[in-house]
């Protein structure tokens, strides 16, 4: 199959949105629909989804006009759209949300659970998936719920797939699973428009690229023939800085140190300490424990054993609130389920945290809010239109950003920031960086949890890489190189030499 559009328009009453835009996707590639956030790429899948309506210009399928007027028209032409948020139901098989809204039923209504069963596994084995079709779906980790996804949609006889950042909540191996999918489905002929903030993973796998700015097409060609560099200065429309972050600054007392922490199979024997005004990495692969330790730290998780100090007194964190009265707060790394109210405005995301710090008699004192959140707004650099708007109208970026305003209200000594720049575009990821420099400049200590090695290289003085619960081994300045990281993420051990480099290394059998 070809899709093309040609001269896409589509405004919002006096905002343009699309200006003349015209792509063309095959079968049997993986097409790189890239830009900023608020480019226009979500609009303009939405129109070849069917979900919204051009102002002007021709969608054609194989060199034939069609009009979409609501997504069934793209869904049985073809078309397949996977969210960024997946639509699956947690309580349900897999089969059965393989099969929602178009159940096979049997006579007198009855559901045909056996063909749905069947059919599902047959799929399964023709994807090369080892995955049970009876699962219940809320077992599966984030990446089998992707690829649930993809194969509802390879059931519908999609011959193109819509994937809005698919990898954005994935791990490392997570990613690599998701991946591999995609290669089956191009090899098989049906042609993926993949949106992503990450330009590492769009070198990798994808053929073609088109990028979005403001709105306009401002580039299009093979992925071959540019660099990330390349890509990212055509999405912002300047050049991205890649080089470190790191600067000199005034490194404090002790804030934060932690003896023998100890969670089941999650994480053991942790010990570590951290320095006001310093930046502390956590790194590792799919299953380190890092995130399950710091929400023990925060008080989210329990603890088997050790001790927790701060600013050299013991301290418990056996809730959040206990956790904030010690000074931590934590953003956690999935902002969507975990970091914003989607039913509450951004004014109200942002002061949440801090409602019974400045609530009388239960009555939410709405005006030390609006004061906190504009100095915040200020600060964090935060684009948005009202502050009663609902926090859903925000960029990821933005919301991102409002989520860390929540916190440093609450006047933390430690900020834990799990994936800080989880699907936001490189122009706000590079934001956040500044943010978190300028934080530690102001005698904050910031630890931060990523799986990205040069997200870690750019922004931390050192970094604890943590394999299979504990920590591994710890890495300063030249030492944190890709290599050094991922040699200590796989169970090796190092031996530093003065540049940097590894002398000696022992991988575990």
């Amino acid at each position: 199959m070809q899709v093309e559009m040609n001269n896409i328009h589509k405004s919002f009453g006096s905002n343009d949105v699309l200006y003349d835009i015209s792509i063309t996707v095959n079968g049997g590639e993986i097409y790189a629909l890239l830009g900023e956030n608020g480019a226009g790429k979500s609009t303009l899948m939405n129109i070849l989804g069917g979900v919204i309506q051009m102002d002007a210009g021709a969608i054609k399928i194989d060199g034939v006009q069609v009009d979409f007027e609501k997504p069934v028209d793209s869904q049985e032409a073809g078309i397949a759209f996977i969210h960024q948020e997946l639509n699956l139901i947690n309580d349900l098989p897999v089969y059965e949300n393989m099969y929602i809204g178009r159940e096979p039923k049997r006579k007198f209504g009855a559901l045909d659970h056996e063909k749905m069963i069947r059919e599902t596994q047959e799929l399964f084995d023709r994807m090369n998936i080892d995955l049970d079709p009876k699962a219940m779906v809320g077992s599966l980790d984030s990446s089998y719920k992707q690829i649930v996804e993809i194969c509802r949609a390879m059931s519908t006889n999609a011959s193109i797939i819509i994937m809005d950042e698919p990898t954005t909540s994935l791990t490392d191996s997570e990613i690599e699973r998701v991946f591999e999918m995609m290669t089956t489905l191009r090899s098989q002929g049906v042609g993926i428009i993949f949106i992503s903030h990450k330009l590492k993973e769009v070198k990798r796998i994808c053929d073609r690229y088109a990028v979005l700015r403001d709105g306009e097409l401002v580039s299009e060609g093979e992925v071959e023939d540019v660099t990330i560099d390349d890509i990212a200065r055509f999405m912002v429309g300047y050049d991205v800085r890649t080089e470190p972050l790191v600067r000199p600054r005034e490194i404090g007392e002790e804030v934060l140190a932690v003896e023998g922490l100890t969670y089941d199979q999650h994480f053991r024997d942790i010990n570590f300490t951290i320095q006001e005004g310093e930046i502390v990495g956590f790194t590792g692969l799919l299953g380190d424990g890092r995130s399950e330790l710091f929400q023990s730290i925060f008080g989210a998780n329990d603890t088997s054993s050790g001790k927790i100090f701060v600013n050299g007194e013991e301290v418990t964190t056996n809730s959040t609130l206990e956790a904030i009265d010690n000074g931590i707060a934590y953003l956690p790394r999935n902002r969507k389920e975990n970091a914003i109210i989607s039913d509450m405005d951004i004014l109200e995301n942002s002061a949440i945290a801090t409602w019974p710090k400045y609530s009388k008699m239960g009555v939410i004192n709405r005006s030390i809010h609006k004061k906190q959140f504009e100095k915040q707004r200020e600060a964090l650099h935060i684009k948005m239109s009202k502050s009663t708007d609902n926090i859903t109208k925000l960029s990821g970026g933005n919301q991102q950003k409002v989520v860390l305003a929540k916190w440093l209200n609450t006047d933390p000594k430690i900020l834990i920031l799990d994936n800080p720049t989880q699907g936001v575009d490189v122009g706000a990821k590079e934001d956040i960086y500044d943010i978190i420099l300028n934080l530690a400049d102001q005698k904050i200590a910031v630890i931060v949890l990523s799986s990205e090695a040069q997200e870690i290289i750019r922004v931390c003085d050192r970094t604890m890489v943590m394999y299979h619960g504990v920590i591994q081994g710890e890495l300063k300045g030249k030492e944190m190189t890709d290599h050094n990281i991922m040699t200590l993420a796989t169970g090796g051990d190092l031996l530093i030499g003065k540049e940097g480099e590894p002398l000696w290394r022992k991988q575990e059998q």
